[in-house]
């Protein structure tokens, strides 16, 4: 079984999250060990779901009355199988299966799931108990956007709402949200977050590389390397840290060894920004920029990214590409956000 540590939790609501069946009218409150266990998750940034087999105007109720409604995105509440409802969730949040787990009381439920995706990991409810020691339920760091990640996706599913309802361009609408993007040298203060998302990220991250805390830390101390940080905010909220790139910086050549997004910003266009900005820096220095890709099962996307923005391979040596950026122009900066960046050269 994979080791993933786990990004969301999926709870079932009957004889789980509370006492009773809802449908049965029988419930008789919550389970308060449960609640306890879902408000610890959240402070550790574990995102929290719901598959219920139940009316969801009830179970929503329900929920509203007990005061942990806010706990849950994308809450699944429906008669379908759990497995497409678990599936669905994972879709919907944009991680892996093998990230999520399943608390369920019932044994027919459990096994359902198992079958039909043995990756997540499924826990009966008896053993709720359990969930807070369990290694992958433990992260390395909890850092603020970890204990605001919650919230950050709540934020993101009201863009999406407004979005699904906005009659123009997708340009027109982001210049709608009054994005700022702050990209600055990494400190020490950073490197928690930036060791975070390094595990986190794997679509859009160029190499899939974990660098680790220390690793980051002699690379921000060094003049050979640039660590930069990427943050954004718009008029719903802040996004936290979203991005990373290290630049090793030669005489006539910088390598960007690593350039990844999280998933949550994928539709916002700032990894392009993020990579003209680099370029046009490289520019500016007079030097060539070079970018390494190392193929993953998940990153296919940041090869079409770096071709999109002007990218040819000149080199591929087993599973590393290097690919070279075309410094015969400069990068238009997308007119949708206002980019702010540290003018200081470190």
């Amino acid at each position: 079984m994979s080791e993933q540590k786990i990004k969301c939790v999926v709870w079932d609501l009957d004889n789980t999250l509370w006492k009773g069946v809802l449908s049965e009218e029988s419930i008789d409150g919550v389970n308060k060990n449960i609640i306890e266990i879902v408000k610890e998750l959240d402070e550790r940034g574990i995102l929290q779901s719901i598959s219920s087999k139940n009316n969801y105007e009830q179970a929503k109720q329900k929920l509203e009355e007990f005061g942990v409604w806010e706990y849950f995105i994308y809450p699944h509440i429906n008669w379908n199988p759990k497995s497409e409802s678990i599936e669905d969730i994972a879709k919907l949040i944009n991680i892996g299966m093998d990230t999520l787990a399943f608390v369920d009381d019932q044994a027919f439920e459990l096994e359902e799931v198992k079958y039909t995706h043995p990756e997540v990991l499924c826990i009966d409810s008896a053993k709720a108990n359990e969930i807070l020691n369990m290694d992958r339920m433990i992260p390395k760091y909890i850092t603020s956007d970890s204990k605001n990640r919650r919230k950050m996706y709540q934020n993101d599913i009201k863009r999406n709402g407004i979005e699904k309802n906005f009659s123009g361009t997708k340009e027109e609408f982001l210049s709608t949200l009054n994005m700022i993007l702050r990209i600055n040298h990494a400190t020490e203060n950073d490197l928690q977050r930036v060791e975070e998302l390094t595990v986190r990220t794997h679509q859009l991250n160029s190499t899939g590389y974990i660098y680790s805390y220390d690793e980051l830390k002699n690379f921000i101390k060094s003049d050979k390397y640039d660590v930069l940080v990427a943050q954004l905010d718009d008029k719903f909220g802040q996004y936290g840290k979203i991005g990373l790139a290290l630049i090793e910086k030669n005489k006539n050549v910088w390598e960007l060894k690593l350039l990844l997004m999280s998933c949550r910003v994928m539709s916002k266009g700032v990894g392009n920004v993020l990579l003209n900005y680099i370029v046009n820096r490289a520019r500016e220095e007079g030097v060539t920029l070079r970018a390494q890709f190392v193929p993953t099962d998940r990153n296919k996307i940041m090869y079409i990214t770096y071709k999109f923005n002007g990218f040819k391979e000149i080199k591929k040596d087993d599973k590393v590409s290097i690919l070279e950026a075309d410094m015969s122009y400069e990068r238009p900066m997308a007119k949708y956000l206002k980019l702010m960046y540290e003018e200081v050269v470190k």
